[in-house]
């Protein structure tokens, strides 16, 4: 769901984390809208770490490392992305409110 101003999440879910997403992709979608209410694109599962990562994750994980490297050390790690395509930051799984002060700022840039 595109906001009026621009705005987008985009879900991804990923497997690779204790076997949290064991379901398929459809699955995966039906819990997101159930459990969290998504009113957004949620996508096929995909691989965050390896060498098997989505291309998505590799760009991202590259243009944003943490102190301790590139991988995507649990689910719900988050990226915000401008609308050039380079990645702002990029936030823990726990991290939840206090990244709207970021995407208000993004979007006072766009």
């Amino acid at each position: 769901m595109l906001l009026p101003n621009g705005f987008e999440i985009l879900a991804f879910p990923c497997n690779q984390f204790l076997y949290q997403e064991p379901g398929t992709s459809q699955e995966a979608h039906e819990f997101a809208c159930t459990r969290f209410q998504a009113e957004y694109p949620v996508f096929q599962k995909v691989r965050v770490n390896g060498e098997n990562a989505a291309p998505l994750y590799k760009f991202l994980k590259a243009n944003k490392p943490t102190f301790l490297g590139s991988r995507v050390k649990w689910n719900f790690t988050k990226f915000l992305v401008g609308k050039d395509g380079l990645v702002i930051d990029r936030y823990g799984p726990m991290v939840t409110l206090s990244i709207e002060k970021d995407i208000k700022k993004a979007l006072e840039e766009a």
